[in-house]
């Protein structure tokens, strides 16, 4: 009896000492050297991997020291992080092994995914009731919802559709605006989802007054840019036209646009409050220049955001380079009752003395411009020109015989733009129009008329690549050619011209050796070119052929061939361009720098 008894007592300190020497064996503490997911494609199947990857705990313990009941909850986890990484994608009865193969201290985790079949969507009860059910916007959106009935259930698309008509309800005003349900149900035995999401739209609100919250400018100065009639129907876009407006302005640092639906009245007009913090009254900029042409040179300016409480603006800028100076001045009152823009008068002063011209220019210009609606602008200017001009011929200049021409003419500017993205576009069209003419007799010494225009259609080719088609054109009508002073007259060649050629070098020209460009009657220029960004930016190539010719009467074309490196820098597009002339260039190969986004 008593050796059972003893025996009994000495079994469980056995089992307890025998436990402990095992447990180094099966949790041992250790390392976790690297973790792998196989079974999935790493192209097709990018997005899950990734998923997995941030949702894994295991990948913050790698290169780390684990206790052994820490290494145990991280590999126990594991299989439930990975299996909850892929629900989202519509995979909801994948197979999952985690493995731990243990070099010494070290792991390799292995976790093996099979997805199986994805979760498709088997019915979709989708509704919006109230008067939102007769808007047409919110009713495309609720067609153009996904995933549909039939489609497999993906719940990033879920969720990106469901926010589209969410915030379109907010942004025609439905501030009201709930759900009535909103759930999805996953059978996954079936493998199937049902989609149950309506909306109760409630009422329709209206734009109420608007109160502009400054301390300087005149009151009333801005209401005219609210283009819209207060009590109209609220939408979103007409807030944001007029922060565009407000920031083209250039007189604030900050715009802050604040609807308030909680103070509507009866009727639902929404007030708005436009809080408006100026910006510096005085900018001034300093820099160095050069060209191949002008030379080194400074540039220095002065702008004036605001002269006075009427909103008035000034600026000045000079440019002074060895053989090319410029300066002009302007001064911009706003003219926001008719269309949103500016009454500016102007005098600009223009001098190059380059090694086969001799040219000063002054010019008086008044203008109003306006926004006529997204995408047009126009300016119409009246404009009064002198400019005297001569020729050299080998290294000494034609005697002191010098041409003058005055002229007093209008003009007519269009630009339109219609693109997705203004600082890089990929898709869309914009250009622009001139129309210019004036009459001898009337302030002039001759009569003629001029038109011009250029368009730029960018055409997207895959996911980052763009397609570049480029067209400019114009003609002069005039029985006196000899009377249009230069700066009239059409050149070509130049990086916005015609790669592969000097900047005015084709064209009509002087007899050799000097073959100075002297500008023409009709310009004709056609440009395609193609860039293609490496893994979708920021860095990318292009290749180009450029064509074209200024002329008088018989076109003569160049054409132009050559390639470039592109950047989308913080500050725009960054483009450098070597390009080759085919026809006779003056230089074998030209290289172009630009900088910013060319609409």
């Amino acid at each position: 009896m008593l050796a059972r008894m003893q025996l009994s007592r000495i079994t469980p300190l056995l089992l307890f000492l025998a436990s402990l020497a095992a447990a180094p064996l099966a949790h041992a503490r250790g390392t976790i050297e690297k973790v792998q997911i196989k079974g999935l494609d790493k192209g097709d199947d990018a997005e899950m991997i990734e998923n997995i990857e941030v949702s894994l705990s295991v990948y913050d313990a790698i290169g780390k020291v684990q206790g052994e009941s820490r290494l145990e909850y991280l590999l126990s986890q594991a299989e439930r992080q990975t299996r909850t990484a892929l629900e989202p994608f519509g995979f909801y009865n994948p197979k999952i092994t985690v493995e731990a193969p243990r070099t010494g201290e070290t792991l390799q985790v292995l976790i093996q995914v099979d997805k199986g079949e994805q979760v498709k969507v088997r019915t979709q009860e989708l509704a919006i009731t109230g008067p939102a059910s007769r808007d047409q916007y919110l009713q495309d959106d609720i067609e153009a919802f996904h995933p549909k009935t039939g489609e497999a259930f993906d719940s990033v698309n879920y969720e990106a559709s469901k926010i589209t008509i969410t915030r379109r309800l907010a942004e025609r005003g439905y501030f009201d605006a709930d759900f009535t349900q909103r759930k999805v149900e996953v059978t996954r035995a079936e493998n199937a989802a049902d989609i149950f999401l309506t909306w109760d739209s409630g009422r329709r609100y209206n734009m109420g007054p608007i109160t502009f919250e400054q301390d300087y400018f005149r009151p009333g100065l801005f209401e005219p840019l609210v283009y819209w009639e207060q009590g109209s129907y609220w939408h979103e876009g007409k807030l944001d036209r007029l922060r565009e407006s407000l920031t083209k302005l250039d007189y604030f640092s900050v715009i802050d646009i604040q609807p308030h639906p909680e103070q509507a009245d009866d009727n639902g007009e929404v007030p708005v409050n436009v809080k408006l913090t100026r910006a510096k009254r005085t900018i001034y900029t300093a820099g160095l220049s050069y060209g191949s042409e002008s030379g080194p040179g400074v540039r220095g300016g002065v702008e004036r955001r605001y002269v006075n409480r009427r909103g008035h603006k000034l600026s000045t800028q000079l440019d002074y380079a060895q053989k090319r100076k410029s300066f002009i001045t302007s001064y911009r009152v706003p003219g926001f009752r008719w269309l949103d823009g500016w009454y500016s008068y102007a005098i600009s002063a223009y001098d190059e003395q380059t090694d086969y011209i001799d040219l000063r220019n002054v010019k008086l210009i008044a203008s109003r411009s306006g926004e006529i609606n997204e995408h047009w602008t126009a300016i119409v200017s009246m404009n009064a020109l002198r400019e005297r001009w001569r020729y050299s011929s080998g290294d000494q200049f034609n005697a002191a015989v010098y041409n003058y021409s005055t002229l007093v003419y209008p003009q007519l500017t269009a630009d339109y733009v219609d693109v997705d993205d203004k600082s890089f576009p990929r898709r869309g069209l914009s250009g622009n129009a001139t129309l210019r003419g004036g009459i001898e007799g009337a302030g002039s010494d001759t009569s003629f008329i001029q038109a011009d225009a250029t368009v730029r259609w960018y055409i997207p080719v895959g996911d980052a690549d763009r397609l570049i088609l480029r067209g400019q054109a114009g003609t002069t009508w005039t029985s006196d050619l000899v009377a249009m002073p230069p700066s009239l007259r059409y050149f070509a060649g130049g990086d916005r011209s015609i790669r592969g050629y000097a900047f005015r070098e084709v064209g009509p020209r002087t007899p050799a050796p000097d073959k100075f460009a002297l500008g023409a009657k009709n310009l004709a220029v056609g440009s395609v070119e193609y860039e293609h960004y490496f893994g979708g930016g920021p860095w990318g190539g292009a290749v180009f052929v450029d064509t074209g010719s200024a002329f008088d009467n018989k076109i003569d074309l160049h054409t132009g061939v050559g390639f470039g490196v592109r950047w989308k820098s913080p500050v725009g597009p960054v483009r450098i361009d070597i390009a080759h002339g085919l026809n006779n260039p003056d230089s074998q190969f030209q290289l172009y720098l630009n900088i910013g986004a060319d609409l």
